[in-house]
């Protein structure tokens, strides 16, 4: 009896029908694929079109697939920064009825990188360390919800901007196990290991292939996610213990946490025996302390330090228009009307899909500070927006779907398609607005 082709999926989409599950990856006609840069993978990945998106197709065991796309869900649940889970196509057969690997399909993560795309010509020491940080960072956001990855590297991560920093995704969890009751600090230290191996590996990969700046030293670089790592752990979860008469001092460690984009669920208070001092140790960090409060006040929903740096804005804008008296949701509402939504409005049509609407606004920010240091006054938004449009935006390569330089692994063209962030008719912007 010949298998039916079978499709698991939490919310099918139609069109996985229409995709050729009778071909082998490799052969599927041009019509379906998107040539977007990849990371290295020991499976054939291809990116295709999908009901006017673009996900990826990962040939592999049906096993493999299944056990992935569960993990990807159990992953989501918990917060856990990683791609989207969309289907796992198994029982496939070719026109001969010989049978195909299964294949796990998850979505693109839009205005994400692999980190051999984020570079033109050659990667500089601060970019590397960036993407260390990064993944040190999602690191210990999965190991605090209990997961031990088994194979942590630049390649299995997507990297998105976030405001001068990146905020890295885990793109591959095939070899990942969850454990309800946490981890152990060996299986943490392994993964770590197999961590700074895996990064010392890719970046001497890179200097052989001449795309290291001179100088940089690639163990050096691997190095900084052990130490990394450690700060960061270590600043979620260790004891403190300080005296009774020190309760300020929960305060502030609450606020380094919140500084680091985490909130405190829970913390554990012990008090001494001799009654003079207090141990605290926090027990439940969420991370996205920031992301949580713009969300709440304005619904954008962005990366960590984006949030952070966007809020900023809105407390000077409270500052600099005298509401510090008024509803905070209502300054964050015409802080949104007045000062956000028309520097998204003002990018042209053609320029939308460079950046993501909050590293645009990022970056105008920026762009403002320097013109500003330069002329020793402060510039206005409008001739600071026509600054960073003409000069900057406009040079900028596209990433909304991964454009990337051409590297081993994307040998055609790429197609993108330009993200709308706001309609046509709402392109007239009144400059009196830009405070």
């Amino acid at each position: 009896m010949t298998e039916a082709l079978s499709i698991t999926a939490s919310s099918v989409d139609p069109g996985l029908l229409t995709l050729p599950w009778s071909t082998p990856l490799a052969d599927w006609p041009t019509n379906h694929i998107v040539f977007l840069p990849k990371g290295i993978s020991r499976h054939l990945v291809r990116f295709a079109n999908l009901s006017g998106r673009v996900v990826a197709i990962k040939e592999t065991t049906a096993e493999m697939a299944r056990r992935e796309y569960d993990m990807l869900g159990n992953l989501d649940r918990l917060d856990a920064p990683c791609v989207d889970r969309v289907a796992v196509i198994a029982g496939r057969r070719d026109s001969a009825g010989d049978p195909l690997p299964a294949a796990l399909v998850t979505a693109h993560l839009k205005f994400s990188l692999p980190y051999r795309a984020l570079f033109t010509q050659v990667l500089r020491p601060d970019t590397a360390t960036r993407l260390v940080d990064a993944l040190a960072a999602l690191l210990v956001r999965l190991h605090n919800v209990g997961f031990f990855w088994g194979d942590v590297s630049l390649s299995n991560t997507l990297f998105r901007r976030d405001a001068g920093a990146f905020a890295a995704y885990l793109v591959d969890a095939e070899t990942g196990e969850l454990h309800e009751s946490g981890l152990t600090p060996g299986q943490r230290a392994h993964d770590l290991d197999v961590a700074r191996t895996n990064i010392a590996g890719e970046i001497m990969d890179l200097e052989a292939g001449g795309r290291l700046e001179g100088g940089v030293d690639a163990l050096a670089i691997a190095d900084g996610i052990v130490s990394s790592y450690h700060a960061l752990w270590a600043a979620l979860t260790d004891k403190e213990t300080i005296r009774a008469d020190e309760a300020w001092r929960l305060t502030e460690r609450v606020q380094r946490l919140n500084d680091l984009g985490f909130d405190i669920g829970e913390m554990s208070i012990q008090a001494m025996a001799d009654g003079t001092k207090v141990s605290i140790q926090p027990k439940v960090v969420d991370a996205g302390h920031h992301q949580r409060r713009l969300i709440r006040l304005t619904g954008l929903d962005v990366e960590e330090n984006q949030a952070r740096r966007l809020l900023n804005d809105l407390d000077e804008f409270r500052v600099r228009v005298s509401r510090l008296g008024s509803d905070e949701e209502m300054v964050a509402h015409e802080w949104l009307t007045r000062v956000f939504e028309p520097v998204v409005k003002a990018i042209p049509w053609d320029l939308r899909a460079k950046l993501e609407p909050a590293e645009v606004f990022h970056q105008v920010l920026e762009h403002r500070w320097y013109m500003s240091q330069a002329r020793g006054r402060s510039v206005p938004l409008a001739e600071v927006l026509t600054s960073y449009i003409d000069d900057v935006l406009r040079h900028r390569r596209d990433e909304a779907t991964l454009m990337g330089p051409p590297t081993e692994t994307m040998s055609l063209p790429v197609v993108t398609a330009n993200i709308p962030l706001a309609s046509d008719e709402d392109d007239d912007i009144d400059w009196r607005d830009l405070v």
